[in-house]
């Protein structure tokens, strides 16, 4: 296990200035438009993005073959994908709060007046949301990837999103037909309450689903 996640280490090492690159524009982004929340969300996802193409290198370079033939099982394979995809997630939340954190007292010491007052709540939720947002993606698309390759799979993926954006278009369609009444004030003290829980356990519910399915995909591969 140790091994294989190296392995996907040092494949993304030549994505270290990009990800540098990218945090440093957001940075600027930030102080300009001093959109703080937006840009833990937004780093958490491109973070989460960057991890996915593991799957590129794999494919291109049929690394499956060799790494078959070392003491390793296919579960342990498919397993260390996730890993590597979720700690990316953690990862890509943990940077872009920790930027959003410093960069305010940073700007505040250039300033004599109206300073920057930083919402760790509102900071906080906009995290959770990116991480959310980036493990669903990640749910969908590595099943696709196991089942129709890296590109294939990437096209599949926004298939499944956009049918899931019909389903609830068509969802709140039928509710408004039938004129089904939802207060929205209870739908708010509901999320209030229980939103950022209700958020990390869909989390870990898309990420063990998918890791079955993309487990039983590839087993029966013959590589």
């Amino acid at each position: 296990m140790k091994g294989l996640l190296l392995k996907d280490l040092l494949n993304l090492s030549s994505y270290k200035t990009t990800l540098f690159v990218i945090v440093l524009f957001c940075g600027i982004a930030i102080v300009g438009t001093e959109a703080f929340s937006t840009a833990s969300c937004v780093i958490c996802v491109i973070v989460g993005m960057i991890a996915l193409s593991t799957f590129n290198y794999d494919e291109s370079s049929k690394s499956s073959k060799y790494i078959l033939s070392l003491p390793v099982t296919k579960k342990e394979i498919v397993l260390s994908k996730y890993v590597f995809a979720v700690s990316s997630v953690l990862l890509g939340g943990l940077i872009g709060f920790l930027l959003s954190v410093l960069l305010v007292p940073v700007l505040n010491s250039f300033r004599s007046e109206s300073k920057i007052v930083l919402d760790f709540s509102e900071l906080f939720i906009s995290t959770i949301g990116g991480m959310f947002a980036i493990s669903l993606i990640q749910a969908i698309q590595i099943p696709c990837i196991y089942k129709y390759g890296a590109e294939r799979g990437r096209v599949q993926m926004f298939v499944f999103i956009f049918l899931i954006v019909i389903l609830i278009t068509l969802i709140g369609a039928l509710l408004n037909h039938f004129a089904v009444s939802i207060s929205i004030q209870e739908v708010e003290s509901f999320c209030n309450r229980y939103g950022i829980l209700l958020l990390v356990l869909a989390m870990l519910v898309f990420y063990s689903i998918s890791y079955f399915i993309s487990y039983q995909i590839f087993q029966k591969k013959d590589n």
